[in-house]
């Protein structure tokens, strides 16, 4: 993309961001803020676990996303007969009697990992490769994912009979654990409204992969200042219970902390944060903007916190 220099780019990413969660809400209603942390997390190039109660738009989320982006989009309904070659793919004896390699659903831009804990961890391990490498490894042969790739995944908090918990290893590689609440009043008069009739919003492409690309190295190439490297890199040290900055309350209440992901992601979490919020550089409160949904699945509460009643993100919220 041919801009005269960084800034000029910089803008152009604020607009491009601003059109695209416009584009997005005219079908996902009620939403914005998780709107806005999906958008970061690609844009960053990490990955979302969306979590929320049967309902909540979670996969219309996704779907609208890969739509408007103009990316290739496979969904994988996660079930507990589900094996690791129907995500990655198999080799098969092909009638020349040569093996080759069927490609899985994981080969495209957006996968979207539908209720991810209803499948066992052996399946669930499929994507860690998939999520940290861009690749995956089939009969000793490593085959390349396509670029930009994200895996946006749901789960259900409910029901947990049938379900099987995501491995600290696996919630680790997800950049945002993004929490979906019910809508307002006049949100659900909106949905409702549009979802009841026989309107349909036609849905405008606003970038493509090539683009997406481009602005994930824009986003690494935004200078932080020391003072905010610092205190992401603090942020995340404090969430360690036994450590020389972890807090009182830390100690007290937190059985692990996040770990040096967690710096990694506040900071190119930060940086984005400021750009789409129009902004070149980053500061503490594009950090704190996104701690929460970066920490708080990486942070394991004890049973005193449980007992207690103290939610990690009040623990979160404590550390700023």
């Amino acid at each position: 993309m041919p801009f005269s220099n960084d800034i000029e780019a910089a803008d152009a990413l604020h607009e491009s961001f601003t059109s695209i969660k416009k584009e997005i809400s005219q079908i996902v209603i009620g939403q914005d803020e998780v709107i806005k942390s999906v958008l970061i997390s690609i844009f960053s190039n990490g990955h979302c676990l969306l979590v929320g109660v049967p309902g909540l738009a979670k996969t219309l989320l996704v779907q609208t996303v890969a739509s408007v982006l103009d990316l290739d989009f496979n969904r994988i309904q996660f079930t507990p007969d589900l094996m690791p070659s129907d995500i990655i793919g198999a080799e098969i004896l092909g009638e020349d009697r040569h093996f080759k390699f069927i490609k899985g659903p994981v080969f495209s831009n957006i996968i979207l990992a539908d209720e991810i804990n209803r499948t066992p961890p052996k399946t669930q391990a499929a994507l860690l490769e998939a999520m940290q490498e861009r690749s995956v490894t089939a009969a000793g042969h490593r085959h390349v994912l396509p670029n930009p790739f994200f895996v946006l995944a749901t789960q259900n908090p409910i029901e947990q009979e049938g379900t099987y918990p995501l491995p600290e290893a696996q919630l680790d590689r997800f950049m945002f654990n993004i929490l979906l609440g019910y809508p307002s009043f006049e949100d659900e008069l909106s949905i409702v409204k549009n979802t009841t009739g026989n309107i349909q919003t036609p849905l405008r492409k606003i970038i493509n992969a090539e683009q997406i690309q481009f602005f994930q190295k824009l986003i690494r190439a935004i200078p932080v200042t020391d003072n905010v490297l610092e205190y992401a890199v603090k942020l995340a040290a404090k969430t360690r219970p036994g450590t020389a900055l972890s807090t009182a309350e830390v100690n007290s209440y937190v059985s692990w902390g996040a770990g040096p992901r967690a710096s990694q992601f506040l900071v190119l979490g930060a940086k984005c944060h400021a750009a789409i919020s129009g902004k070149y550089s980053p500061d503490i409160e594009d950090v704190q903007a996104v701690a929460e949904a970066i920490l708080r699945h990486r942070i394991v509460r004890n049973y005193r916190a449980e007992a207690e009643g103290l939610s990690v993100e009040q623990i979160i919220r404590n550390l700023f």
